[in-house]
């Protein structure tokens, strides 16, 4: 997705061979515009996959996540990565490792919310080493839903998560498929 490259270029910020900060447009300051565009896209590429949910992780997930609902006419779930007083029986839950944190949380989500009738699409801001991602993947599994793919903001190339998946076979629909971080600068993978 080309609108999303740029703004990546224009104002993604390395931090490290494997650390990119996208936090003016996504990760902390969220570009609407953007992201309507970023849930245009989703929406575009699993509009044939029956989507009855989706399912994504609290915080930097929800933007893109209710902007595809938006535009596929379903509800978004976010996983919390913390208790709650009001969230506390009939949870589904999962360990999540963060790489960028480096930090573990158990993540839950009401039971209520997606059953063994839905269709999920699960999607992130990035994919790196796919520890969210399996975590995520470990709650719909729990609830018996059936699981149309993944839709990815930024995918980290050099990382195996989004390798990982899809040698299981999983669909993976990365938006912007970074190859490198070296020597501080942005490379893209090439799309066929």
């Amino acid at each position: 997705m080309q609108a999303l490259k740029n703004k990546i270029i224009e104002e993604g910020n390395v931090l490290s061979n494997s650390v990119l900060k996208v936090d003016s447009f996504l990760n902390h300051q969220i570009d609407a515009e953007l992201m309507q565009q970023v849930g245009e896209e989703f929406s575009e590429r699993f509009k044939d996959a029956g989507i009855t949910k989706i399912l994504t992780l609290e915080s930097s997930g929800i933007a893109p996540s209710v902007m595809t609902s938006l535009k596929l006419g379903v509800p978004t779930v976010f996983a919390r990565k913390r208790k709650s007083l009001t969230l506390i029986d009939n949870l589904y839950t999962a360990k999540v490792h963060s790489f960028t944190k480096q930090e573990t949380n158990e993540i839950s989500i009401s039971q209520k919310f997606i059953t063994a009738e839905d269709t999920v699409l699960i999607i992130d801001d990035f994919l790196a080493n796919g520890q969210a991602a399996l975590g995520l993947m470990d709650i719909v599994e729990q609830a018996g839903a059936s699981l149309a793919g993944f839709g990815i903001v930024i995918e980290k190339g050099f990382q195996t998560g989004g390798k990982e998946l899809r040698e299981r076979g999983i669909r993976v629909e990365s938006l912007a498929i970074i190859e490198s971080l070296e020597n501080e600068k942005v490379t893209f993978k090439e799309e066929k």
